[in-house]
């Protein structure tokens, strides 16, 4: 598939013989109108001609592919093709390929990867051609290599909110056969949200990373070639991006605002604690190739460490956790530092319905002096919280592919990988000492832990892979391809056997019953795909595809089930609700059949290209992040959905109307339908979860001399991003934590006032432009761009927690206007 972001017309360094765009879509080098599958290309003059450098906006020029990133931390990275979503804290559902080699890490989605020069967007299951994690497709990126001569470039911009950015690279030969690449990137942003309570300070969304890649590449002999890669970045910023929403339709009588549409959120930040983010990232690479004349053979091996964490407010204030004092000195300290931040605070303006009075009480125990925080409060009442995640990844492949020049061509691989992960929720009190950079802090210390999920999984991936493709005639091509996987996973659990100084209870509900024992499961996946290819002549292409894709299951920091039941499925205990939401510490493997058929060729001598595709997934037990919230903290887990079903179609077109002026469209419709749930029976009928229900691309790209040395650059882009569900609860009325605390309450109102209800936590379809222009001598570019330009307010991600009775909301990114220098040798 060509988008019209990566028109032919604009590939000058990505053509074949007769200006074809080249591409890896099948692991080796081959024609665009070929390849017989969906494949959306960015090249490098339409890498320069936006100013992409990222996942993030590279995936914004890609009809049916949508992203949420950096929302709650800088690694917090999904992607949803055609529906299928990679689910917060499980694996991707997009492999990801830099150079040959699958990266391993979900972190690393959206981090710079080099100096790119092409970017290949390929949809539907690509496991058995790409392994690990393809399940939605895969994104082929290619960087620079070395050549003969020396060259190097830089370019760097500054722009509103200041947002600075800069990349250079010098690449060229060391010796006879040995060249080299070194490139290094900087962004910084002040970002464009302020926290109100900290004199105003950007400490929202700002952020500031750096990276630096090298790589040499060796000619070992005539046949035999080594690259070597080596790569570090580090991130520092803000975290936990998010606004609470209230969807409480019963209270809308006394407030408006507690049944709130997520789309008209006035955006407010008060937190008391300026939210962190940190990510560091080492990795290395080795690549050989080996050429034995009938054949290639190539084997690399990977080693990537990747550390990152977070701290930021917590959102427990409403439901009284630090609230009470105890029986321990800690509990004791803790209610007294919130009863006197909520005094002294009593009557700072936060967004409506929320209110802090005289007391930390909530209103419906005390609707005189009591307070409605919400979450993110500028009081100590709410808590802190700590989340970090640590991976070192060690992986290797094998792979023997026949020459690519005759009727039958062929592959056999092996591929391993380990995965040592931990990963930590903490929970602390605040005793306005900010929050400690340890998962477990003692009572008496300045922030200490009442709740603690830590675990560590380790994983090792075994698989053995093929591919074969006939030719039987110049016009058929079939293919088959097949990998297998076994996916043995292991979890530990590194909580201390003690117990939550402000509760008494276990800091681990899991602890229940005495310490969580280890856990072990093993997943093994099947993955075919068959294609056919059918070219009535050399302009047109038929092409049609089937193939299973596959994502292990897993395990959710050990406990989750326990505190689902405690705090939600009780429906005994007075206070409580009968929830009935199924909620296992593992869970289940998902697996998808996905059908794709479609035409691509050109017109008019290559003026016009044009690609339709339609497709059909069946996916089983899709994996779902869901987020509790509630008096014992917070929760993050992944679900099952037990059978979606997605099908949709997608059209780009891209002409050429003169010499140096393209124009583009592609669109993308999207349906969706959950058959089964268990997790959530009533849900069956809804949407698929983060899909949108369509996307629109259009544009325009000029590029005209205006003399012998010097061009007139001009690149407009429009993407609009349709209607959007987020959470498989969609248009539900649903009981919720106030409607079991109701009846007991001060009010003593029937529990049923205390139902949440979701029809409003769709977000709206919204559009953004971005337009670049700027002139282009012989080594040098001058230019002016605008992200954003009418600088929309739209939101990133919505993050209903059912039981909570709102959703987390968090904006997208605002207008930045700016200009950018580039020189290059």
């Amino acid at each position: 598939m060509i988008v019209a972001a990566a028109s032919p017309a604009l590939a000058q360094d990505a053509e074949a013989e007769g200006g074809e765009i080249l591409v890896t879509a099948r692991r080796s080098s081959e024609r665009l109108i070929d390849v017989p599958a969906s494949v959306s290309v960015i090249t490098a003059e339409t890498l320069a001609a936006t100013g992409t450098f990222r996942s993030q906006e590279l995936l914004q020029l890609t009809p049916g592919v949508t992203i949420v990133s950096g929302t709650a931390e800088a690694g917090d990275t999904q992607i949803n093709i055609r529906g299928l979503n990679g689910a917060r804290d499980a694996e991707s559902s997009v492999a990801l390929v830099v150079d040959g080699i699958l990266k391993t890490n979900t972190a690393q989605l959206n981090q710079v990867q080099g100096t790119l020069r092409q970017v290949e967007v390929l949809k539907g299951p690509q496991g058995a051609l790409y392994g690990r994690n393809a399940a939605a497709g895969a994104i082929v990126m290619t960087t620079l290599k070395p050549g003969d001569v020396l060259e190097g470039a830089v370019r760097a911009n500054y722009g509103e909110l200041g947002t600075a950015q800069a990349f250079a690279h010098i690449a060229g030969p060391l010796s006879d056969g040995i060249g080299f690449v070194l490139s290094a990137n900087y962004q910084t942003t002040d970002g464009f949200w302020r926290n109100e309570f900290l004199n105003n300070a950007k400490v929202v969304d700002d952020q500031e990373n750096y990276g630096i890649d090298g790589r040499i590449v060796a000619k070992l002999g005539d046949a035999t070639t080594l690259d070597v890669k080596a790569r570090h970045a580090y991130l520092s910023g803000a975290s936990i991006n998010f606004n609470a929403s209230f969807h409480l339709p019963n209270f809308a009588a006394v407030n408006p605002a507690f049944y709130e549409n997520v789309n008209d959120r006035q955006f407010r930040y008060y937190s008391n604690i300026r939210p962190t983010n940190t990510q560091s990232t080492w990795e290395a690479s080795a690549r050989l190739e080996h050429d034995f004349g009938g054949g290639t053979l190539s084997a690399w091996a990977l080693f990537s460490d990747v550390d990152q964490s977070l701290t930021a407010d917590g959102t427990s204030a409403d439901f009284a956790r630090y609230t009470f004092p105890g029986a321990t000195p800690t509990s004791v300290a803790v209610s007294n530092q919130c009863f006197a931040t909520t005094a002294a605070l009593t009557g700072y303006p936060l967004a409506a319905p929320t209110f802090i009075g005289q007391t930390p009480v909530p209103f419906i125990f005390d609707p005189v002096t009591g307070s409605t925080f919400g979450a993110y409060s500028p009081t100590t009442c709410d808590g802190t919280q700590l989340q970090v995640r640590k991976q070192q990844d060690i992986s290797a492949e094998v792979r023997y592919a026949s020459r690519n020049d005759g009727p039958v061509n062929w592959s056999l691989g092996l591929y391993y990988l380990n995965i040592d992960r931990e990963t930590g929720v903490s929970l602390g009190a605040d005793l306005g000492q900010g929050v400690l950079p340890t998962l477990y802090n003692a009572p008496g210390s300045a922030n200490p832990t009442s709740q603690l999920f830590n675990d560590r999984f380790r994983t090792d991936v075994y698989a053995a892979f093929g591919n074969v493709d006939w030719k039987p005639t110049e016009q058929l091509t079939l293919g088959a391809a097949l990998r297998y996987d076994i996916e043995r996973r292991r979890a530990q659990n590194l909580v201390p056997f003690v117990t939550d100084p402000i509760t008494g209870g276990p800091i681990n509900p899991g602890q229940q019953g005495g310490p969580i024992p280890p856990a072990a499961s093993t997943f093994r996946q099947l993955q075919p795909k068959l294609t056919l290819t059918f070219k009535p002549n050399d302009d047109t292409a038929l092409f049609a595809n089937w193939g299973v894709g596959f994502k292990a299951g897993g395990f959710n920091n050990q406990g989750s089930a326990a505190i689902v039941d405690n705090a939600f499925n009780d429906g005994v205990t007075p206070g409580t609700i009968n929830a009935g939401v199924l909620i296992n510490d593992q869970y289940r493997l998902e697996r998808s059949s996905a059908f794709e058929a479609g035409i691509k060729g050109s017109l008019f001598d290559g003026r016009v290209t044009y690609d339709l595709a339609g497709y059909y997934t069946q996916v089983r037990d899709m994996q779902f992040f869901e987020f509790f919230v509630g008096g014992f903290g917070l929760l993050r887990v992944v679900s099952n959905i037990d059978r979606v079903d997605l099908w949709g179609g997608e059209l780009n077109l891209t002409a050429k109307i003169v010499e140096g002026w393209t124009i583009f469209g592609s669109g993308n419709v999207t349906g969706s339908e959950i058959k089964r749930n268990a997790s959530r029976p009533d849900t069956v009928g809804n949407k698929s979860p983060y899909t949108a229900d369509y996307t629109l691309n259009l544009g325009t790209q000029v590029s005209v001399p205006l003399n012998d040395s010097l061009k007139a650059n001009l690149r407009a882009d429009y993407r609009l991003t349709g209607p959007t569900w987020f959470h498989s609860v969609q248009n539900q009325e649903k009981p919720t934590l106030f409607s079991g605390l109701l009846p007991i309450s001060a009010l003593q109102l029937p529990g049923f006032v205390g139902n949440a209800r979701y029809d409003v936590t769709r977000r709206d379809a919204f559009g953004i432009v971005n337009l670049r222009a700027g002139i282009e001598g012989k080594n040098w570019t001058a230019t002016v761009f605008a992200n954003n330009l009418f600088d929309k307010l739209w939101l990133n991600e919505v993050i209903p927690a059912i039981e909570f009775g709102g959703s987390f909301i968090s904006p997208g990114q605002r207008r930045v206007i700016g200009a950018e220098l580039g020189f290059r040798f």
